[in-house]
């Protein structure tokens, strides 16, 4: 049931807290996603399209360019917006990074040349990069560690949700208007217009955020509306090495002795998990094509590619929370390896259809077990930081699918050795999370918050006067 409070701006710097209906956080933050991935897939949907439109003169090894100026960008842009969280806050770089792809991606549509799309891309990618990890941590946060692996990979269904709705409307637009891809960039950027007042309006900061810089009235304050758990001694949850010095923050303290070897094969992990994704998502239709299936069979490949991601999700963040991230993420990337290399027996087209269903199931899984692991095991000070960098790092694996995948396409020999090259992908992805560890939570910290220190009426009165 939504519930409104109002809180009086004070006197102080700081806008006062959000606290309005109690169930906006997850929503908001996965109608985000959705966003981004109907904008971090819409180049791979549109890419027949677009090759075929002899008034832009763009093939397969300028589309290949294309791709990766967008993939650099959201590198930037996750590696920046993650350390940008951590210290300006989750909320307002969240909204910012929906402002910013879905009005560069508007524009893309009255692009006129290759250049123009390339540049436009890189620019939309800084706001797509940094979208997922905010996204992660508000409702990771939100959520509790507990339940995090779930929280995170049920929030990256939008993610494929939209990757769905774009090979769909791709399928719509290729039939029925003009360019067909000039339409689905216009249709991108629509939906910001109603999304970025919804968020402005009932999306709070973190309650996380708020005490990691020390303003623990308002943290308090957040936390009991939203009926979330907070602990003041974040530090203490982590088992593991002794304790870092305090003035290690970012990067300095992901490197540190006590989280460096999780840091490490994080990013290997991430990788390997973001070549999969972009790889398969950017040339799965052109794949498909060369394997002599038309083009709306290989669109609908795509469909149900990111439809059974969507289904993997669901299952993915259950068993994540009960064997950990890392348990999981082994499972799901050695049987990314296994359907992938499986994809390329020929099978009659049914066959082919439910083979790939079950491999979205495990494919873009695997990777979200990744930023489930890297949401839970981090403590909150440097939670954006690290999932920025996950996200950031692997972002080289996002450039490297693409190139990958378009190399093999432009060769003439995409299919089979294409699905060969991505199976040897996840097999090294699962490696990478054997060398990732746990970072058990102490039990005693999980509590519920002292009753002895409520959020009572003084301190409501001194955030709100």
């Amino acid at each position: 049931m939504s519930t409104s409070t109002t809180v009086r701006a004070g006197a102080g710097t700081h806008r006062p807290p959000v606290l309005r209906g109690r169930a906006w956080v997850a929503p908001l933050c996965w109608f985000a996603v959705l966003l981004d991935g109907f904008d971090a897939v819409v180049l791979g949907a549109i890419m027949p399209m677009l090759t075929s439109d002899a008034s832009m003169g763009i093939d397969n090894g300028t589309g290949t360019v294309i791709a990766t100026a967008g993939l650099v960008g959201m590198m930037i842009g996750a590696l920046g917006m993650g350390w940008l969280t951590d210290r300006f806050g989750r909320r307002k770089l969240l909204i910012g990074a929906v402002i910013v792809f879905s009005l560069l991606t508007f524009v893309t549509g009255f692009a006129q040349d290759a250049t123009t799309i390339g540049v436009l891309r890189f620019l939309a990618g800084l706001g797509l990069g940094g979208c997922l990890p905010t996204g992660i941590s508000m409702v990771t946060e939100f959520a509790g560690a507990k339940k995090g692996s779930n929280a995170t990979t049920l929030m990256m269904t939008g993610y494929h949700v939209g990757a769905v709705i774009t090979a769909l409307l791709a399928l719509w637009a290729a039939a029925n208007t003009v360019s067909g891809w000039r339409e689905m960039f216009f249709i991108g950027g629509l939906p910001a217009l109603v999304l970025v007042p919804l968020m402005w309006r009932y999306l709070p900061e973190s309650p996380d955020f708020l005490l990691s810089k020390g303003r623990t009235a308002e943290a308090r304050l957040v936390a009991d509306h939203y009926g979330v758990q907070i602990d003041e001694d974040p530090e203490q949850a982590f088992a593991g090495a002794s304790p870092e010095q305090p003035e290690k923050t970012g990067a300095a303290l992901l490197l540190s002795a006590k989280y460096r070897r999780n840091t490490v094969f994080m990013w290997l992990a991430s990788f390997m998990g973001l070549l999969l994704v972009y790889g398969l998502n950017t040339w799965l239709p052109q794949i498909m094509r060369a394997a002599d299936y038309d083009l709306g069979n290989s669109l609908g490949f795509l469909v149900v590619l990111n439809a059974g991601a969507v289904i993997g999700l669901i299952i993915a963040g259950k068993v994540g929370d009960a064997i950990t991230p890392r348990n999981a993420a082994i499972l799901w990337f050695i049987g990314s390896a296994i359907l992938l290399a499986a994809l390329a027996i020929k099978l009659p087209l049914l066959g082919i259809y439910v083979m790939i269903f079950i491999t979205g199931c495990f494919v873009f899984s695997a990777q979200n077990l990744v930023y489930a692991f890297a949401a839970t095991n981090y403590p909150p000070k440097v939670r954006g930081t690290a999932l920025g960098m996950a996200a950031g790092v692997g972002r080289l694996g996002a450039i490297s699918g693409p190139i990958m995948g378009g190399t093999m396409v432009a060769a003439g020999i995409a299919y089979p050795w294409g699905f060969f090259g991505f199976a040897i992908a996840g097999a090294l992805g699962g490696l990478a999370v054997t060398g990732m560890r746990t970072m058990r939570r102490d039990q005693r910290k999980d509590a519920a918050p002292d009753p002895s220190v409520p959020v009572g009426a003084e301190e409501r009165e001194r955030i709100s006067a």
